[in-house]
């Protein structure tokens, strides 16, 4: 399974990439994570916001890739356990090869992109800042996978 995380934000300080980077390399070639960031719009004012998430929004939408089952990190969405996870994520990848994991910017997704998402998945109740929503993911995905795999990362 291909995933995409498509992310509002960039310029991230180096601990996110490191971090992000170490996660990514451990998944397996069948389970690839690949980075696609949306660089956020000014938000000077109201209506500089307004436009600038408008501009995310179709930048988002543009990034998922065809065909993909798209998922949007959203605080309304369905939370899980690790365990939980690994047993979803191992039933998308027998119907899907595609999977885009949408994180929003400052204000959260657009209705548009909920809109558009298959499902809304949430990290938990805690507001996290978006560069540690990548690693925390990238872990989360890390973990999902070992997990299935039967590897000894996770300890029950």
């Amino acid at each position: 399974m291909k995933i995409t995380l498509i992310a509002v934000g960039n310029k991230m300080p180096k601990w996110v990439e490191s971090g992000f980077s170490e996660y990514q390399k451990r998944l397996p070639p069948e389970m690839t994570l690949t980075l696609h960031e949306i660089a956020p719009g000014k938000r000077l004012n109201p209506a500089a916001t307004a436009k600038a998430r408008l501009k995310e929004e179709e930048a988002t939408l543009a990034a998922i890739p065809e065909g993909a089952y798209v998922i949007a990190l959203d605080e309304r969405g369905r939370e899980f356990s690790s365990h939980e996870l690994s047993d979803k994520l191992t039933a998308l990848k027998r119907d899907y090869s595609q999977l885009a994991l949408l994180v929003g910017g400052p204000e959260g997704h657009t209705d548009a992109v909920r809109r558009r998402a298959h499902e809304l998945w949430s990290l938990g109740r805690l507001t996290l800042p978006h560069p540690l929503v990548r690693v925390v993911l990238a872990e989360t995905l890390y973990r999902a996978y070992s997990i299935s795999a039967g590897l000894p990362y996770h300890r029950d």
